[in-house]
């Protein structure tokens, strides 16, 4: 093969490379891999505790949800000192 093929093969395999990882980095951040019920829906066969625990996971989840939504208002409404 000719040089310029090769360099081309690198060129486009990369550019693939790049972007299968963008898009996998965008996925979980928008939680597309999340399964919200998991841990509910286990529950269902399991002891009180287990049901006890899935509950207060649910609340940390939502506080830390709420805790994200908080500093993202904050730095909306930043305004530096004069």
């Amino acid at each position: 093969m000719s040089e310029s093929v090769v360099m081309l093969m690198i060129g486009v395999s990369t550019f693939l490379g790049a972007l299968g990882l963008i898009a996998l980095l965008w996925g979980v951040k928008t939680g597309q891999f999340d399964d919200q019920s998991k841990f509910i829906d286990a529950t269902h066969f399991d002891n009180e505790e287990d049901l006890r625990d899935a509950v207060m996971m649910e609340e940390k989840k939502k506080a830390r949800l709420k805790k994200r939504e908080e500093e993202k208002e904050k730095k909306k409404n930043y305004m530096p000192a004069d």
